[in-house]
């Protein structure tokens, strides 16, 4: 049976602020697991804490509401439990470039079959808008007293250098296009990384939503341009075709590059693309056989009278002090 858009929807009330690009993602991700007829019961949405995660109790499937910079490893640990489920995390650039900085470069290093998708919109927006790890050095919004004194992280650089096989920019007013990419990312085999730039009409009065729509840059014939355009629209290819390393190679180095493209001329699509690199749940299983047909969630721990099967008095005698 088809699976209809209001099929993903639920009944919790949201109170994110009128604007906000949330709503954007929210709606490409419902699209998404729709379009894909994903089983609702097989599919898991993971989140941090912020106001981009609270987008688990929007969507009508499995959501895990987890703690601040912690949604990784709650997932990792759910997709290794039963490597069936379909993951996909969310969260903020504060939740998954500050505190969970160190988890999101763990993360890319073990590529993980799952799609991690950070609502960037450069504030910590339900914290009154202090300045994310995203945000550029010197950038004055209107939340802050005084111009940013960090240099931002530049989240696609990172992902690429951390292992994820899978990076992409969307924006969260583009639905469709966005929506194309959530897709492409849950298909992906391996760690997908999708970076969405996303006004927060609150606290950052800088890259709002005319800021993204506007003209930002002059083209060789000297006609203003949009600032953002598509990697796709201008010819660009990100995906490694062979398993060969100087291609390899050479797309990483291509994909970093394009990644410096920020502010009036902005790329949005698929920088990066490798599935020649095995998945975290091949490298188990070729080490144990029964691990994809007899993964760990799916084994009995207890026999029907709840009389445990396993049997741990040695650990624990040898755990004595």
């Amino acid at each position: 049976m088809a699976l209809k858009l209001s099929d993903l929807k639920t009944t919790a009330h949201n109170d994110w602020c009128p604007g906000c690009g949330d709503f954007g993602i929210l709606n490409a991700v419902q699209m998404a697991l729709a379009e894909m007829n994903v089983d609702p019961s097989r599919t898991v949405v993971v989140s941090g804490v912020g106001c981009s995660s609270k987008a688990p109790h929007f969507i009508k499937t499995y959501g895990v509401h987890t703690l601040h910079g912690r949604a990784l490893p709650f997932a990792s640990g759910i997709k290794l439990a039963n490597p069936n489920l379909e993951v996909v995390v969310e969260g903020g650039d504060g939740d998954g470039m500050g505190i969970g900085a160190g988890h999101f470069v763990n993360s890319g290093r073990r590529n993980l079959d799952m799609l991690y998708i950070v609502h960037d919109n450069e504030v910590y927006g339900l914290t009154k808008g202090q300045a994310s790890p995203t945000m550029k050095l010197g950038m004055k919004t209107k939340s802050l007293p005084l111009p940013n004194i960090n240099q931002g992280i530049n989240p696609l650089m990172l992902a690429i250098a951390s292992g994820y096989t899978f990076v992409a920019r969307g924006y969260s007013y583009d639905v469709r296009h966005l929506k194309d990419l959530i897709v492409k990312g849950i298909r992906h085999k391996g760690f997908a990384f999708l970076d969405v730039l996303q006004p927060c009409p609150t606290y950052n009065d800088v890259q709002t939503k005319e800021y993204w729509a506007g003209e930002g840059h002059l083209d060789t014939d000297g006609k203003l341009q949009p600032r953002t355009y598509k990697l796709e629209e201008s010819g660009y290819d990100g995906v490694v075709h062979n398993p060969d390393e100087d291609e390899m190679e050479k797309k990483v180095q291509q994909a970093v590059l394009k990644s410096f493209e920020f502010g009036d001329h902005t790329p949005l699509g698929v920088f990066y693309q490798n599935e020649h690199v095995p998945t975290y749940e091949e490298r188990l299983a070729s080490r144990m056989p029964s691990y994809k047909t007899n993964p760990p969630a799916d084994q009995e721990i207890a026999h029907a009278d709840g009389t445990p099967l396993a049997n741990i008095d040695k650990l624990l005698e040898d755990m004595r002090v």
